[in-house]
């Protein structure tokens, strides 16, 4: 008798030529035949990045035979969102990337949606924030921050790559309230490309500046800036001399969140499957070098657990955005 061994992509791939709709089991994997995903952006972007990332690490595993993508910009995600709404029933095998933008913006009416009106399938991976000083600033630390501005508070402005009321700003007045300070007294100053806020930074025009954590390993490793506070709960590998900001006593922690959404009414078998695929694939090498590549911090919330840090997320930021006047 003659024994035949089966690649296991190998037959995923044969499933997924047939067109069989069912998931399959491959080496103990619950398998899914494809995915599709929506990316509420243009390419390039943070939401392009993380579908696109995802979608190879789930193939090259083994957990997904095929991967699809499309870009639809428009509203500020807005268009993605109507659109997985008000196409539903023929949309179950769509996941939809979005991000923390995605309570900002309908707390602010820049779409009339927001996460509950989608299914949650699973927040991913996250970038916390950071503040950063010039590389030769006196500023070491964020007790040396909060006595300048202690001292001079119109002098020690804080830049960011967001308009007012973004993430960046948000992060700033969210550190210094949780400082003791007044997040209405924080002088935020906006730029729209990374080179003018340093640029900014190394000219002193800005005291310290409020950006992504991935970023700011980036232009530390590069001599540029010193990391004086980061939002995370512990220390992250990353960046293991940079110091939380719970450690310098500042009781606050914030994560920019991604991850995936399903339309409206999907069945229970079919989020079933998107949450064990999406949980299976932490433990998987595709996955790591993915992560890896790109600086993610894993940040696995699924299901319920989804939706409460969801509702905890919009509780903090909706209270501070009505504090500085943008609600």
């Amino acid at each position: 008798m003659t024994t035949l061994k089966l690649d296991r992509r190998a037959v995923i791939a044969t499933v997924a030529a047939l067109g069989l709709a069912g998931p399959v089991v491959a080496d103990g994997h619950q398998v899914l035949d494809s995915v599709h995903f929506l990316i509420p952006g243009g390419a390039g972007g943070g939401w392009d990045g993380t579908a696109r990332g995802t979608g190879e690490a789930l193939t090259k595993a083994g957990l997904v035979g095929t991967a699809s993508y499309e870009n639809m910009s428009g509203g500020g995600g807005g268009k993605a969102i109507g659109f997985l709404i008000e196409n539903a029933d023929s949309n179950h095998g769509t996941l939809m990337v979005n991000s923390t933008p995605i309570v900002i913006r309908s707390l602010t009416g820049v779409f009339p949606h927001n996460f509950r009106d989608l299914t949650l399938v699973s927040g991913t991976i996250g970038d916390y924030a950071a503040l950063v000083v010039g590389k030769d600033s006196p500023v070491d630390s964020m007790a040396d921050l909060i006595a300048a501005f202690d001292a001079d508070p119109g002098a020690t402005a804080i830049g960011g790559g967001s308009v007012p009321g973004g993430m960046d700003h948000l992060v700033a007045a969210m550190v210094m309230e949780a400082a003791g300070k007044d997040a209405l007294g924080v002088k935020y100053i906006p730029y729209d490309a990374g080179g003018k806020a340093m640029a900014a930074l190394l000219s002193g025009e800005i005291a310290a500046l409020s950006t992504g954590f991935s970023e700011a390993v980036d232009l530390a490793s590069a001599g540029e800036v010193k990391i004086i506070g980061v939002t995370s709960d512990s220390r992250v590998d990353a960046a293991p001399d940079a110091m939380t900001m719970k450690e310098q006593g500042i009781d606050t922690t914030f994560v920019n969140w991604r991850g995936f959404f399903g339309a409206p009414g999907l069945p229970a078998d079919k989020l079933a499957l998107y949450q064990d695929v999406i949980a299976k694939m932490y433990d998987t090498p595709e996955w790591e070098d993915v992560r890896a590549r790109n600086g993610w911090v894993n940040i696995h919330n699924s299901g319920d657990d989804f939706k409460t840090f969801l509702e905890n997320q919009e509780m903090v930021i909706g209270d501070l955005m009505r504090k500085l006047g943008f609600l």
